[in-house]
């Protein structure tokens, strides 16, 4: 899949520069991404990659927690890595590193079996069903045996009013590639794609929808 056919920051909308404090409004994303880098736990000298890094919050704050690990942001739109780089400054020499590229592609920037973590974060509902198993697939390529997976995303909308607020959602990314994010497939997805002890971690409600925290092992 070329770097032309990803869905966009802010999905149909188009607004990737406005996308940090829509999500920031709407989402509680202090909350989730706090969740998601409890569950990435970075070690010293660990190799983490993150997806679809967008512009670069959740690469940095992982940054911020644990400096001595490597970690790769990588996402096709460059609007959005032009904007992680800016919020990351200069001069750090251990600061995240940003890479242009599509997440089902990963081995093309990694070597296979390298990274002992891959994240992602509000990536996969905007995919295409067959684009949620190749993401998947390839994240599963690049980690080592035993890697960890952890994906933050809108999951199994579990309620009329989670459901409903869901269709802010849709109405930005559609309802044909976001839908199944909703029925709960995830989990399904990441076991076909080789993943062990997969698990729903948390649930966060949000004015969206709610958003899942998903971890899972590569055996």
């Amino acid at each position: 899949m070329s770097q032309r056919t990803f869905t966009p920051a802010l999905g149909r909308l188009g607004l990737t520069r406005l996308y940090d404090p829509v999500v920031a409004a709407l989402t509680r994303e202090r909350l989730w991404r706090s969740l998601v880098a409890m569950h990435v736990a970075p070690r010293p000298d660990d190799t983490v990659v993150d997806v679809g890094c967008g512009t670069g919050s959740l690469a940095l704050l992982l940054h911020r927690l644990e400096p001595r690990a490597r970690i790769i942001g990588v996402d096709p739109d460059p609007e959005a890595l032009a904007l992680a780089r800016r919020k990351a400054g200069g001069g750090d020499a251990t600061a995240p590193q940003w890479r242009l590229g599509m997440g089902d592609a990963l081995t093309e920037l990694l070597e296979p079996g390298s990274a002992d973590t891959a994240v992602s974060s509000l990536v996969l509902h905007q995919c295409p069903l067959p684009m949620k198993r190749s993401i998947l697939a390839s994240m599963h390529a690049v980690l080592r045996p035993g890697g960890k997976l952890v994906i933050a995303d809108y999951g199994l909308q579990r309620s009329t009013l989670m459901r409903l607020a869901f269709r802010i959602v849709q109405l930005a990314d559609g309802v044909r590639d976001t839908q199944p994010n909703a029925d709960g497939v995830l989990p399904r997805l990441m076991a076909e794609a080789g993943f062990g002890d997969v698990r729903e971690a948390e649930v966060v409600p949000t004015a969206t929808g709610s958003i899942s925290v998903y971890v899972a092992s590569r055996g």
